[in-house]
């Protein structure tokens, strides 16, 4: 069964950074791709930053130049380290892998193994 563990979310003002931190197991870390993404209140859940198997990786417009994804194969670890970070980053985070651990995609609906999520509040 796959488990996927955030951490590293909080409260930071406008300008802070934080780093986020999924741990993965129950699979083969190295066959996934690993995306994350987050869900502000009243908003659908959004693919933030997505790291492919290869390392290739891609970010939503407002996330690049601010935000790093990278992966540690040999910990099953995604980290997400998000600088410069505004109150429209506010949200919910989660770390999750696809159905089929090459799909690379930012639909939410792609992916059927998600973190319990860690909240991240940016105040102005």
């Amino acid at each position: 069964q796959v488990q996927l563990v955030e951490s590293g979310g909080g409260l930071v003002q406008t300008g802070g950074s934080l780093r986020l931190s999924c741990a993965a197991s129950g699979l083969t870390f190295t066959y996934y791709n690993i995306a994350w993404f987050r869900q502000a209140p009243g908003k659908e859940r959004e693919a933030v930053a997505i790291i492919r198997r290869n390392g290739n990786t891609y970010y939503e417009q407002s996330a690049k130049g601010r935000f790093t994804i990278t992966r540690d194969n040999t910990k099953n670890t995604v980290t997400l380290q998000m600088n410069s970070l505004k109150p429209e980053d506010t949200a919910i985070y989660y770390c999750a892998a696809p159905r089929w651990g090459d799909a690379y995609s930012t639909s939410a609906g792609d992916y059927n193994s998600w973190g319990q999520g860690t909240q991240v509040t940016v105040s102005s």
